[in-house]
């Protein structure tokens, strides 16, 4: 009997801390929101953005919750952090200013840490990742794209911001190549000392998803600061 009482527990207690709250109608894009415990909230947290991939887009916000950040919440992972997961429109790609919108939309409901505002996103997440990044790389403290690609001429804007891009060598979805001219572009500008380039060998499109699933993503992001107060205005 005691054995199951404390099953009991703990599942309610995983799923009380698994509890996300859906926001719609409030910015450009609808988006889960989950807080951390109250002792971190009531401590200015940081933001973690998560950008999913072209086939969770849509209407429908549970459809984000396949994979991912938010399916990492709901399986019980603590994470010390605001995290907001919006949804792109089916058919429509990431757009930095939208996702900026929605960023202000929480910064000004909650009072966080706007040197710690990171991004995670997977295919159409990591371009919208490297866009977002390459857009206002003031904003951004680290960030981590994955199987994705981005804009070459935004290359020397991404070489201030720590990133961490990574893409499977099989990958027949996005090639390698893709994030290659990304990672060719930042090198070319400050010679990558604030990249981190990971290729996966034998890894396809799908693999990458196992990188959310591991203590090293999170880890590695929440690690970086913004030490010094922003001195450039962003991108209107």
């Amino acid at each position: 009997m005691k054995n199951l009482t404390t099953l009991f527990i703990t599942f309610v207690a995983l799923n009380l801390s698994a509890q996300l709250t859906p926001v719609k109608g409030k910015s450009d894009y609808n988006f889960w929101i989950s807080l951390p415990a109250d002792s971190i909230l009531k401590n200015n947290p940081p933001i973690l953005i998560f950008l999913h991939g072209r086939s969770l887009s849509g209407s429908d916000l549970n459809t984000v919750k396949r994979y991912g950040v938010i399916h990492e919440i709901e399986k019980g992972r603590d994470i010390p952090a605001i995290v907001i997961a919006p949804q792109v429109p089916a058919g429509k790609s990431w757009e930095p200013k939208k996702i900026m919108n929605v960023l202000k939309y929480v910064q000004s409901q909650y009072t966080t840490d706007t040197n710690r505002v990171y991004v995670a996103g997977m295919s159409l997440g990591g371009y919208g990742t490297l866009h977002f990044a390459g857009e206002y790389p003031n904003t951004v403290t680290a960030a981590v794209a994955l199987c994705g690609g981005g804009n070459p001429s935004d290359g020397c804007d991404l070489a201030t911001v720590p990133l961490w891009i990574q893409h499977g060598n099989l990958d027949r979805a996005v090639p390698l190549s893709e994030s290659q001219k990304v990672v060719n572009a930042i090198n070319a500008c400050n010679g990558g000392d604030n990249l981190t380039f990971t290729v996966h060998k034998g890894a396809d499109h799908g693999d990458l998803e196992k990188v959310f699933r591991t203590d090293e993503m999170y880890d590695w992001m929440f690690k970086f600061t913004n030490a010094v107060d922003k001195l450039v205005e962003e991108k209107k």
